[in-house]
């Protein structure tokens, strides 16, 4: 939308300074570890300070009218993304905050599993995982769970690692869930739901090939078991079945009813929150929520 904006061609100094803005930002995105500054902070000056440079050359051109029809647009694309995201991420919390994750760790390492089938394990976990709860999400969580249990491994927490995050951007892409692009592409309307799926080979050769290479370089052995019991806190497995649910109900609204797919996401939103209300009025104990803590990051 914004390339349609005439005088950002017919002005190249304009342009040229939205695009120093927006590469200044990006490095600073970049050097988040080196200077300890959430992305968010040079991001949302950078884009601020570009719509303010084009709102003035608009002033200047008469052309503000058409500023506004771009911001509005802009702005309704990425409040469905934040809102899409920020339901998907509620719900990861929530699995969090129940020890699905924490109980996955301990079933995995009580199981006896070596090294080896560990890092298969986790690596088809994060194929299957992300196209429902995105790569990046599916990434951290799983590394996390690596890192616990290859305590005194670090060959193997390393090529476990990259395994997991091969294997995340590559089931990611098989699937409208599985990456931001991927989402907007189908919100956007680009591709239809399930024209994703045909993705489904390559995404698995994209995984299994660097798998295959990286195999033979863990090492042998496998964890020292747990003693402690880590279990479930009540409503966690409910809370996966409606996490299944609501992706189910955003794909029905956007198929058979034709409305934005968000608009089921928050709906399901609403399941995820009658189910704290119900943990909280049996047993005193509704799901916390810390997502947004995570967002302003």
């Amino acid at each position: 939308m914004m390339t349609d904006i005439p005088f950002l061609t017919l002005f190249p100094k304009t342009s040229l300074i939205c695009f120093i803005l927006f590469l200044s930002a990006y490095a600073l995105v970049i050097a988040e570890e080196l200077i300890k500054m959430p992305k968010s902070k040079p991001v949302l000056i950078a884009g601020g300070l570009i719509w303010a440079i084009i709102g003035f050359m608009g002033v200047q051109t008469n052309q503000s009218a058409l500023i506004s029809e771009a911001i509005e647009h802009q702005l309704l694309e990425y409040g469905e993304l934040l809102l899409f995201l920020l339901v998907s991420m509620c719900y990861v919390n929530a699995l969090e905050e129940r020890q699905i994750f924490s109980a996955l760790r301990q079933f995995l390492v009580q199981k006896g599993f070596s090294y080896r089938a560990l890092f298969w394990i986790t690596g088809f976990l994060a194929f299957f995982i992300s196209p429902v709860a995105d790569n990046l999400t599916t990434a951290l969580i799983l590394c996390a769970v690596v890192m616990a249990l290859g305590v005194g491994q670090p060959k193997f927490v390393g090529l476990s690692c990259i395994n997991i995050v091969v294997a995340a951007n590559a089931g990611g892409a098989f699937s409208p869930f599985g990456d931001l692009t991927t989402l907007m592409v189908w919100q956007k309307g680009v591709l239809p739901f399930f024209d994703f799926f045909k993705l489904f080979l390559p995404s698995v050769m994209n995984f299994l090939v660097p798998a295959l290479f990286m195999h033979f370089a863990l090492p042998k052995g496998a964890p020292t078991p747990l003693n402690n019991s880590i279990k479930i806190k009540k409503g966690g497995v409910s809370a996966c079945l409606l996490f299944l649910l609501t992706i189910l109900t955003a794909i029905s609204f956007q198929h058979l009813l034709h409305l934005p797919a968000v608009l089921g996401m928050m709906l399901g939103f609403g399941y995820l929150q009658i189910l704290s209300y119900h943990l909280n009025r049996r047993f005193g104990s509704d799901i916390s929520f810390d997502v947004f803590r995570k967002i302003q990051n």
